[in-house]
């Protein structure tokens, strides 16, 4: 495969806590270990609340635990356009359908998953609209039938090298409908970009060879491995990692603050403790 290449590719949206670095310092390390590089990148196509003083505050926290980057940051706001003339693709395939549920839905299907949130599975209410007969404020879903129908009987392969999952993994058609459904790309007229879409397109941009990112993620690897075969593009390795976890068992997220990395620095921790915490070794 030639040169390892990951990311870090956080949010801008809040504090980076525990769950981040960890997911950081273990794709740094990777990296490094492989003499490999090391991107970062921010995920910032919330326009809403995606603030330059959360981005400002990640990265100075990324640097204190003492992570290098290669290259400069990637930000994917500047890069809807590009991902809209990817989806006139999918749409000119006749893989895309204007939808007109809530928007409170959209939004929350736009964003990446998390543990714990479960979104109920589409109906297919609006399967079947052309595309001629999008309205202002409509979503544009994939019909994952008609996508997998495209892919044929071959249907991807990926490699996952995380605990548990470790081995290669053919996409299941039905369990693929059943799990994911047809999801959502994008919202028109609000800019919003669906996680999906925008970080599988980014990761064959930059040229990245492993996806390190949370277990949680795992299921909805599918769809990114769909949208990458339907325009050819490489797929990379997935390392899918355990989650941290406070003591009641709970996934970290950023909500939790007094888990933010800030907060341990403030309170006299060093990287070497914050790298202890989530059970990796000091370097």
């Amino acid at each position: 495969m030639g040169e390892f290449v990951t990311r870090f590719a956080p949010s801008p949206t809040g504090p980076l806590h525990l769950g981040h670095a960890y997911s950081a310092m273990l794709a740094h390390d990777r990296a490094r270990a492989a003499g490999g590089r090391f991107l970062l990148r921010m995920e910032d196509t919330d326009l809403q609340r995606s603030k330059p003083e959360w981005e400002a505050a990640i990265i100075a926290d990324l640097d204190w635990l003492g992570l290098t980057f290669d290259g400069p940051v990637h930000r994917q706001s500047p890069k809807i356009p590009d991902y809209n003339r990817r989806l006139e693709g999918l749409a000119d395939a006749g893989l895309l359908y204007p939808c007109s549920c809530s928007r409170g839905d959209i939004r929350a299907a736009v964003s990446a998953p998390q543990e714990g949130v479960v979104h109920p599975h589409y109906p297919g209410t609006c399967r079947g609209r052309p595309m001629s007969d999008r309205q202002p404020g409509d979503a544009l879903r994939l019909d994952l039938g008609r996508a997998l129908a495209r892919l044929g009987p071959d249907l991807p392969v990926f490699a996952e090298t995380g605990p548990g999952q470790a081995g290669d993994h053919r996409i299941d058609p039905d369990q693929a409908i059943t799990r994911i459904g047809d999801i959502v790309l994008s919202r028109k007229g609000e800019d919003i970009v669906a996680y999906f879409l925008a970080s599988a397109f980014d990761d064959a941009d930059q040229g990245i060879t492993h996806v390190i990112r949370g277990e949680d993620l795992f299921d909805f690897t599918p769809v990114q491995v769909i949208l990458l075969h339907l325009f050819g593009l490489p797929v990379p390795v997935y390392h899918h990692h355990r989650l941290i976890r406070d003591e009641a068992g709970k996934r970290l997220a950023k909500r939790d603050d007094a888990r933010a990395i800030a907060k341990f620095r403030d309170e006299g921790a060093s990287p070497q403790d914050i790298r202890a915490r989530v059970g990796l070794l000091p370097v």
